[in-house]
């Protein structure tokens, strides 16, 4: 295990961890900062979990914020009783949301897959005052301009769907893949911070429910983007984008912000997909200022 850059921060936040029951689905999350302080709920990427987004959290210091992992990740059940696609993993959003008591203004963040699902469940009635996408899925991931990478990624998951469930299993799981997926994502020069963004993936990656629930995200997560919800987002938006983002491009951004009847981009230079890894204190510097604006242009 490699200390992470961000643990000092991080230890001065008070942290809570729970368990609660999500429409049948036993649900892990975590609550940061003081409880009564306003509330701010984080949907993290596709086979993260809630540890992929604690460098912001670490920079974002009197909030509450609401930290659950998804259905199928981390410490979380999978869904017993729904596919896990989009419209699934949005209703548990706003289940999630009301079976841990939060009332009132509270403010959403979702992170790379998160945002397709934060934007849906918003597009479907979820009602947070302010909504943050980090890393948005702004175009379709085959157009972006690794799209020739994403081939490969769905060659690879079509390859475990079609072995047998162990060979499979163990095929999603396999730790070379997982090292070549986060050589590609990490942008930085810094050697210390390459080596603990590749331990973070070697330890969270492949922490899932079973084949079959990751599969059923994975054809989520290529066959959906924010643009779908954007115009039915009424609520003010900050988009923070990465000037090297292989997932979508930066000019896919500049068109998406123009889809939300309110919404703003910041766009942040020098690195790729992995803004929560390689430059959170930016990040949560632009968060919280948008956050603390009580009027958006």
């Amino acid at each position: 295990m490699i200390e992470s850059p961000y643990a000092a921060a991080l230890a001065r936040i008070p942290v809570r961890a729970h368990r609660v029951d999500v429409d049948g689905t036993d649900t892990a999350w975590w609550e940061y900062g003081d409880a009564d302080a306003p509330v701010l709920v984080l949907v993290h990427g596709f086979r993260g979990d809630h540890h992929g987004l604690e460098p912001v959290v670490a920079q974002l210091p009197g909030y509450r914020i609401v930290s659950p992992d998804l259905p199928g990740f981390g410490e979380s059940a999978t869904f017993a009783d729904r596919e896990h696609d989009i419209d699934g993993y949005a209703r548990w959003l706003g289940a999630f949301i009301e079976a841990v008591g939060i009332e009132g203004d509270y403010d959403l963040l979702g992170h790379s897959f998160g945002s397709i699902v934060s934007s849906a469940a918003v597009a479907g009635g979820l009602a947070p005052r302010r909504l943050v996408l980090v890393n948005p899925i702004g175009a379709p991931a085959l157009q972006g301009p690794r799209g020739v990478m994403t081939r490969l990624a769905v060659l690879y998951y079509r390859a475990a769907a079609a072995l047998p469930e162990k060979a499979g299993f163990a095929l999603l799981r396999n730790g070379a893949v997982v090292r070549v997926m986060s050589v590609t994502m990490a942008k930085t020069g810094e050697r210390d911070l390459r080596r603990w963004i590749h331990d973070q993936h070697d330890r969270y990656f492949s922490d899932f429910g079973d084949r079959d629930q990751l599969l059923e995200a994975f054809r989520a997560s290529v066959g959906h983007d924010v643009s779908e919800y954007a115009e039915r987002i009424t609520v003010p938006t900050l988009l923070v984008a990465a000037e090297r983002d292989d997932v979508t491009p930066i000019e896919a951004q500049r068109r998406l912000v123009g889809r939300f009847p309110d919404a703003t981009l910041e766009v942040i230079p020098e690195v790729g997909h992995l803004i929560h890894y390689e430059t959170p204190g930016d990040a949560a510097a632009r968060i919280g200022r948008f956050l603390r604006t009580e009027s958006h242009a």
